[in-house]
């Protein structure tokens, strides 16, 4: 389906890596060589970060909104009547969780970056926000805490996709929404593999903090 294409090519954009070269430097080549907005904030500052964690999560959003789209068109067509097994209700969900995990491979497998990326967490957020909106607004708090209390971002990161993925099974949603944020978060959880392991090491920086080589 050529919204998936469109979702992973939405979630692709190297917004982080744009935002360098901007300031005429690859953001790789610095600070922790994420291309992601926390890297952006430690080499850029506060202002391009703010820029870059927005788009990151319009991204997200951009790839649900896609898909919903693209399948109101194609069940829009009168000529075409699908089995009722794939109506619009049933099928539109599960092309929505899969564009959903085509953003957040995007956005870590970036086709302009060589396959490489970020760790998708802004992305997933907007992928959140745009399927469950209570689901994001819980995660994010979670992350706000987390952040105020540590200020480690990938620990309040890891502890959102947790809380994301508890959020979703707990309330009323769509069987593909729910396998979804399940996946999405073990995957975001499975990139911070690095910094879990700092983390039980006790050498995670905090935010503001030098990375020490």
């Amino acid at each position: 389906m050529a919204g998936w294409a469109g979702a992973y090519l939405c979630g692709s954009i190297p917004t982080a890596y744009l935002a360098g070269r901007i300031y005429g430097l690859d953001i790789r080549e610095h600070g922790s060589r994420s291309v992601g907005a926390t890297n952006a904030l430690r080499v850029l500052g506060k202002g391009p970060a703010l820029v870059v964690l927005l788009v990151d999560v319009l991204k997200g959003v951009a790839a649900v909104v896609l898909v919903r789209w693209l399948c109101s068109l194609r069940f829009a067509d009168t000529i075409v009547t699908p089995p009722p097994a794939l109506d619009q209700h049933g099928w539109t969900p599960w092309a929505v969780g899969i564009a959903g995990l085509a953003a957040l491979l995007g956005h870590s497998r970036s086709i302009w970056l060589g396959f490489c990326g970020g760790k998708s967490v802004a992305t997933g957020l907007g992928v959140v926000l745009a399927i469950s909106w209570p689901v994001a607004i819980g995660a994010l708090a979670v992350f706000g805490v987390v952040m105020a209390v540590s200020r480690i971002v990938s620990l309040g990161s890891i502890l959102a996709a947790l809380t994301a993925i508890l959020l979703i099974c707990s309330l009323e949603q769509p069987m593909p929404y729910r396998l979804l944020v399940v996946a999405g978060g073990v995957y975001v959880i499975a990139r911070h593999r690095a910094n879990i392991r700092r983390l039980l090491a006790g050498t995670e920086p905090r935010l503001g903090q030098s990375l020490g080589g």
